[in-house]
Formats: C-alpha cells, sequence, structure tokens
C-alpha cells in the first residue's frame, strides 16, 4: 500500500530535494506547501499517512504550530525538519509531539530512517490504543462477569476471578499473579481495584491486592497465600480494612 506524504517547507531547493528522496523510496507526494496555514488545509483534505514539517516556515505560523493544529484534528505523525538543534528550539517543538527530527543538511538515510521509525511507531500506537478500546469495551458489556481479560503478549488471556491469587504492582505496570501464571500489563492498581470490585478482593497495600480465598495465615502483618512463597506486606492504612473483611473466631 503507497504511503501518503504532505511535505511542508518554505525553501524551494529543500522542497525538491525531500519530494525526489521520497519518490526514490516510493512514498506518494500527496501535496507540498510553504506555509503552515496551508499545512493545516492540506491534511484535512488530502488526509496523509505522515506529514514532513519544516520548523521554520513562511508566515506567521510556525511548523509547530501548525503541527499542532494538525494533531486536534487528526491523528497524523508529524516528522520536524529543522536546522536548529538548540535547546530552545527543541523544547518548543515537544509540544506537537513530534515522531521524530530531521536536521538539516539531511542524508537521503536521514529521510528514510526518520519515516520508517515514525510509521511504525505509529502503528504500534494504533494497535494498542485499538486493543485498549477492545478491553474497555468488554468491562463496559461485562462489569458483573466473573472473569476478566488480561493481554500476554499479543493473545487476550481469559482469566477466572477465582483463579486470581494476587496483583501487585510493579513501576508503570501490574503484575496479574494466577494460580498457574504471571502477567505483566500496563495498567494502574485503581482500575484493577475497580474491576476486582467483589468481596474476594481486598487492597491491603498500596502495591497489592489480594483474593481472600487465597489467605493461608496473616502474621505480623504478613500475609501468606496458597502455593505463593512470599509474603504479602499489609499496609497501616490498609489494616482496618482487612479486619473488617475477616470472619474472626
Amino acid at each position: 500500500m503507497s504511503i501518503n506524504i504532505l511535505v511542508t517547507e518554505d525553501e524551494i531547493i529543500v522542497r525538491k530535494d525531500i519530494e525526489r528522496c521520497l519518490e526514490n523510496l516510493g512514498y506518494n507526494i500527496v501535496a507540498a506547501t510553504d506555509n503552515g496555514l496551508d499545512a493545516i488545509e492540506l491534511a484535512e483534505k488530502t488526509k496523509p499517512d505522515l506529514c514532513l514539517m519544516d520548523i521554520m516556515i513562511k508566515g506567521d505560523m510556525t511548523g509547530i504550530d501548525a503541527a499542532v493544529e494538525i494533531k486536534k484534528n487528526m491523528d497524523v505523525p508529524v516528522i520536524f525538519l529543522t536546522a536548529y538543534a538548540d535547546e530552545p528550539t527543541l523544547a518548543a517543538a515537544k509540544v506537537a509531539e513530534p515522531y521524530g527530527y530531521i536536521l538539516k543538511p539531511f542524508k537521503d538515510t536521514d529521510i528514510q530512517a526518520a519515516v520508517e521509525m515514525a510509521l511504525h511507531k505509529h502503528e504500534k500506537e494504533k494497535e494498542l490504543k485499538q486493543e485498549v478500546d477492545f478491553l474497555r469495551s468488554l468491562t463496559a458489556h461485562n462489569e458483573s462477569a466473573d472473569t476478566l481479560f488480561v493481554k500476554n503478549r499479543s493473545r487476550l488471556m481469559h482469566v477466572k476471578h477465582n483463579d486470581l491469587v494476587f496483583v501487585e504492582a510493579l513501576k508503570d505496570y501490574v503484575v496479574v499473579h494466577t494460580k498457574e501464571e504471571s502477567y505483566t500489563i500496563h495498567s494502574t492498581m485503581k482500575e484493577i481495584e475497580r474491576k476486582l470490585s467483589d468481596s474476594r478482593f481486598v487492597r491491603v497495600h498500596r502495591s497489592y491486592i489480594v483474593n481472600m480465598n487465597s489467605i493461608e495465615s496473616i502474621k505480623h502483618s504478613n500475609i501468606t497465600l496458597e502455593g505463593v512463597e512470599k509474603e504479602i506486606p499489609v499496609g497501616g492504612s490498609y489494616k482496618d480494612a482487612l479486619a473488617g473483611r475477616i470472619n474472626l473466631l
């Protein structure tokens, strides 16, 4: 499938050189312009797969401004072209969340590497978003279900609540431990706690949620779970909640 690229560059010689390079690489130049306003209009009209945008262009609008507007209305990755690699310029460019930078003067291989990496990154982000939306739709239509789905590499694994032993926070990820497997997913404890809202599960620490049915013993603010070697700590602010859930003789 042909990749359509919008080029915004106000130096005509440079623009023609970019177009030549892209065409030699097999990409399609869907449109080209020298200013931000036209870039925005052309992006909306042609729906490119990627924009190559010079930061300093003709008119009152910079390439950064144009990229921000394009991002507001369309899911199109932008790569900045610039002769300036100073910190203030790069810091200002971050607002547009570009998918890469090409510094002038550039070689054909610089353009090829930047374009291929941007397209790959954007495609992976789209796939991740689709998976997240799918998981949310499953949750929305199955809030009271006795199961949940966790992502394991490229598969969605069906996990029954009874098989889930405990959940552990690990930096920016959450590890779901079942009787047989452990799955690392990109989520938050707050989101997991919401999904595991029935009486079997209790938050015992800012980093742990446990299945009450899996608790073997509790000693000195540590929980021992069936089949689990490590002890689970009970945080001070969670002790009362845990005590209220235990049927103590």
